[in-house]
């Protein structure tokens, strides 16, 4: 049996698992982003390799030493703007400091891209504003010596199809937001669940992976339909449900009834311990090997629940393919016109009123292979999609600080009916030479 040390931080009540969810609570209205972006190997596109990725990080950060390790195994660094970590296979990811005005963001995320691309190009890397590897896949790409990933790693493939998939090749965009209390948290995280598969297919921008056209307009999100059904999706059916509460300690009660993955123990040989066959729920209530459920396992627990939305000490939504450089601030500013704004949220919630929770159920399914090509009783998708920019629009242009900008890429793209994935799909299909070349320099972020 494994030694127990004294333990501090127990959880002796359960209004301890809701504590961190109202220490979030707050005024402000900024917006955070985490922006994850593949790289390629310029010689042949296959996927950068670990030590290439770290070598551009430690330049990047002209050789200071704000390190983040797991052991003695480089992970991320501390910068200006927030941290640069690296996913499992190697992805990339800026986590930005939350900023007040999409502009911001933009200015900064270009000015992140043009030094990584300056970088990469001495190292030979090319950085993709693309949803998934294009060529190299899962079992050739090599997951970064991080503990947390090796278990995840060895967990999610015993529960589901593809999880591999989603760790080490594909990116995402996800962006948090602030909420000042617990009911206006849940109007938040009610709205952005039920728009969630929507703007899934509204982003879709991977089509094509190990060097093919596959079958779906998302593959990166039809891998995170299969990587675990207990940690991933929309939460709850009662979120749906008409006249219904939900609240911050609802959503506790569902996280309790999630399998465990593992806790950590640093004094432990190996400082993480994998757990088997044990929801946090049955490990408050009766222990694990002689351990006993602390406020850090309840935290780390969390970190390992993957919603489509997540509730933090801010929401947290994450269901975006990684887009080409003129779409990136699309995302942020998209949610920022629709939930910072009352009446943008009555709006919303008037446009789905008929769908339930099988209807939102269904467009989750369908997204990633149809985009906005598909209808959900008669109602065509790519029609709602549009009623849905139109109203972050003219949120943001009643805001004034002409964040609505962000949006014209996209609004020109849906007023054709097209996904980003429909132009690489044409692209490709019409393409009389190297496919994966043009894909690599149209998809390339510089």
């Amino acid at each position: 049996m494994l030694k127990n040390p004294v333990e501090k931080n127990l959880i002796f009540e359960k209004k301890q698992l809701t504590e961190g969810f109202f220490s979030g609570c707050k005024k402000t209205q900024k917006i955070g982003i985490e922006f994850e972006k593949i790289g390629v190997s310029e010689k042949n596109f296959q996927a950068a390799k670990y030590e290439d990725v770290v070598r551009l990080m430690l330049q990047y950060n002209k050789g200071e030493l704000n390190g983040i390790f797991d052991g003695k195994s480089i992970i991320g660094m501390s910068c200006d703007d927030g941290n640069i970590t690296l996913e499992p296979g190697s992805q990339f990811e800026l986590s930005l400091l939350p900023q007040e005005n999409i502009t911001d963001i933009k200015q900064k995320i270009d000015q992140y891209n043009k030094e990584t691309a300056e970088l990469g190009e001495k190292l030979g890397i090319i950085w993709l504003g693309y949803g998934i590897q294009p060529l190299s896949t899962y079992k050739s790409i090599k997951v970064i010596p991080k503990k947390r990933y090796e278990l995840m790693g060895k967990y999610l493939p015993t529960v589901a199809a593809k999880p591999l998939v989603m760790m080490r090749e594909t990116a995402g965009i996800q962006v948090g937001l602030d909420y000042s209390d617990e009911a206006d948290a849940m109007k938040k995280f009610a709205l952005a669940l039920k728009l969630s598969p929507i703007v899934c297919a509204i982003f879709s921008n991977s089509p094509v992976r190990g060097g093919k056209l596959t079958k779906y307009k998302s593959y990166r999100a039809l891998s995170w339909l299969n990587t675990d059904n207990a940690r991933c999706g929309l939460v709850s059916e009662k979120i749906f449900q008409k006249n219904t509460d939900f609240s911050f300690e609802d959503y506790a009660e569902v996280l309790l009834d999630v399998p465990m993955i593992f806790i950590e123990r640093p004094l432990e040989s190996t400082g993480a311990i994998p757990v088997q066959n044990l929801t946090f729920r049955q490990y408050l209530k009766s222990g694990w090997l002689g351990f006993n459920a602390t406020v850090e396992d309840w935290e780390l627990h969390c970190s390992l629940y993957f919603p489509d939305v997540r509730i933090k000490t801010y929401l947290e939504i994450r269901n975006h393919d990684n887009q080409r450089q003129n779409l990136i601030p699309a995302i942020p500013a998209l949610w920022k016109g629709l939930l910072y704004n009352n009446d943008a949220i009555v709006a919303a919630n008037e446009l789905l009123q008929t769908f339930t929770y099988r209807d939102f159920q269904a467009v989750r399914q369908k997204a990633p292979r149809y985009g906005l090509d598909f209808s959900v009783k008669k109602c065509k998708i790519s029609e709602l999609a549009k009623e849905i920019i139109g109203i972050s629009y003219q949120s943001l242009k009643t805001a004034g600080h002409g964040e609505e900008s962000c949006l014209e890429p996209l609004i020109e793209l849906l007023n054709k009916g097209l996904t980003p994935a429909d132009i690489i799909i044409s692209n490709w299909q019409n393409c009389s030479n190297n496919n994966l070349f043009e894909l690599i320099n149209y998809s390339k972020i510089v």
